[in-house]
């Protein structure tokens, strides 16, 4: 006798603005502690790239928030859409 399979659950689907909004704080952060406390030992060990690439870090989220931001829109219209139809 064949088993009766489970339902599958709904895929997760949470906002994204806050993780993107929380990873350009994460780095504008690391940047400034970086540059307030440790640059003379950034400079000392030859490590200056840490803060460019905190710099980086930190503008490339700016391309990923306006993307995870369409996401939420599309995702506000996809649950409406489901909401109407139900």
């Amino acid at each position: 006798m064949p088993q009766e399979q489970q339902p599958r659950p709904e895929p997760l689907d949470p906002p994204m603005v806050p993780i993107a909004v929380a990873g350009l704080i994460g780095w504008a952060v690391a940047g400034l502690v970086l540059l307030l406390f440790f640059r003379d030992w950034l400079t000392a060990h030859g490590h200056e790239n840490w803060l460019w690439t905190c710099l980086a870090g930190f503008l490339w989220g700016f391309p990923g928030l306006a993307v995870m931001m369409r996401h939420d829109a599309n995702r506000r219209r996809r649950r409406a859409a489901t909401a109407r139809q139900g």
